[in-house]
């Protein structure tokens, strides 16, 4: 009888079936842990330049709803612009959208924006729309520093600046709110974007 005989067969299926359930949940690890990098710099240059003419524009309104309209209106485009460079820079990079990175990127960025849409209602009916300015910002602040949190270290520091000159729009007299907003959603979104295209493309 050969010395083998007796020894079980072992079967490589079994040990296949585990070296890739083991390499899935390593791939699923590494994705859960990283950074989403698809923040677009282009995009973020685009929302500024619309922030400016948004603001040249609504300084020349005679009455806070025709005011409203026009920031509410560059609000809309600005997302807009935001979405689709982001899913181009995803899809560029080869980043998946539905990733562990970016679903934590989106649920920190959403909740803040929501409750900004759902004030602006609240204050424009209690006839607070000069808050208006501080409120966005400090909102949009936050909402970028928390999604940051799961991006490149850049962002978290934008929403800083961000909540810096929010503070500042709430304390400062009503009549700077258009300026600080130009400021904000301008300047920053250009100065910002800039430096996320350059040291992380698109």
């Amino acid at each position: 009888m050969p010395l083998n005989s007796s020894w079980p067969s072992r079967d490589p299926q079994p040990l296949q079936a585990h070296a890739l359930e083991n390499l899935r949940f390593i791939r699923t690890t590494l994705e859960q842990a990283g950074s989403f990098t698809a923040v677009p710099g282009a995009g973020g240059v685009a929302m500024g330049l619309t922030a400016l003419a948004a603001a040249g524009l609504a300084v020349r309104q005679t009455s806070p709803e025709a005011w409203l309209a026009v920031w509410v209106g560059a609000a809309v485009l600005a997302a807009a612009i935001g979405f689709v460079t982001m899913i181009r820079k995803a899809r560029a990079a080869q980043v998946p959208l539905r990733s562990g990175p970016a679903r934590k990127f989106a649920l920190a960025l959403a909740p803040p924006l929501l409750v900004g849409m759902l004030l602006t209602l609240v204050l424009y009916r209690a006839g607070l729309t000069p808050v208006l300015p501080g409120m966005w910002l400090l909102l949009y602040g936050t909402a970028v520093m928390a999604a940051g949190a799961f991006s490149v270290r850049v962002v978290p520091i934008m929403g800083l600046a961000f909540l810096l000159l929010g503070a500042a729009a709430l304390l400062a007299p009503a009549s700077w709110g258009n300026g600080l907003m130009a400021a904000g959603f301008g300047g920053l979104h250009l100065l910002f974007g800039v430096l996320i295209a350059r040291r992380y493309g698109g």
